[in-house]
């Protein structure tokens, strides 16, 4: 039994994950602990971070404008958060704006 803070997800091949940046693997959507690049019949396992806390990210869908308050969505083909609800999964809330650099802070929702 774990603390339901993390878990261990199967990376499908031919799949790039780089450290501390966000995906949807197994479902779940999460920071990666770790990089890892699988090959064409190869899988990996890698820890992704599902705790609900307050993240940094500048994985952001450019033109989008994120204000704080606004829910946020992850569009899992272009591996980006957006404003845009429309065929993309619904991760959280932002809690301070993009600033200037691009640059988000969030708070991630339950994985339901």
């Amino acid at each position: 039994m774990s603390d339901g803070k993390s878990i261990v997800v199967t990376v499908p091949p031919n799949t790039k994950i780089e450290n501390a940046q966000f995906y949807v693997l197994e479902g779940y959507f999460g920071a990666a602990f770790g990089s890892v690049e699988t090959k064409a019949g190869e899988q990996a396992e890698l820890t992704l971070n599902i705790e609900q806390a307050e993240y940094e990210t500048d994985q952001l869908k450019s033109g989008n404008e994120f204000e704080k308050g606004a829910i946020v969505y992850f569009d899992e083909e272009a591996k980006v958060f957006t404003v845009e609800e429309e065929g993309n999964r619904k991760v959280g809330r932002v809690s301070e704006a993009k600033d200037a650099n691009g640059v988000i802070l969030f708070i991630l929702g339950p994985q339901i």
